[in-house]
């Protein structure tokens, strides 16, 4: 038996409003956007995506799952998820990490990494 990783799915009390926040910031591609359900590909064919699901509770704890990324340049890229509405977040960091950790404007916790030393394979 064979898996495919299809797609994220995050709880959202506005999806649209949140689903177009993420596609500006990965420049993906909106392929459903209905108010209940909002889903960005980074192109319409290719997976896995990002589903932003309706529910009626605001988040409250530290997320058990996050996204993490791996930017060129991590401060140009910490800055312009800054200026889309981004907001810093305290996770228990000690200040020595390589990495930031933004929320998204639900609060929602994610991770620009340092840019990686050496090409992977």
């Amino acid at each position: 038996m064979a898996l495919q990783w299809e797609q994220v799915v995050v709880d959202a009390r506005d999806p649209v409003r949140l689903g177009r926040w993420w596609a500006t910031a990965l420049g993906w591609e909106v392929v459903n956007d209905a108010d209940d359900e909002f889903e960005i590909r980074p192109e319409p064919d290719r997976l896995p995506g990002l589903v932003f699901v309706l529910v009626d509770d605001a988040k409250s704890v530290k997320n058990r799952l996050h996204l993490d990324f791996r930017p060129d340049d991590r401060d140009a890229e910490v800055d312009r998820l800054v200026s889309l509405g981004a907001t810093p977040a305290d996770v228990g960091q000690d200040g020595s990490e390589t990495w930031v950790v933004l929320a998204d404007p639900e609060g929602n916790e994610f991770c620009v990494l340092s840019t990686r030393s050496t090409p992977t394979a």
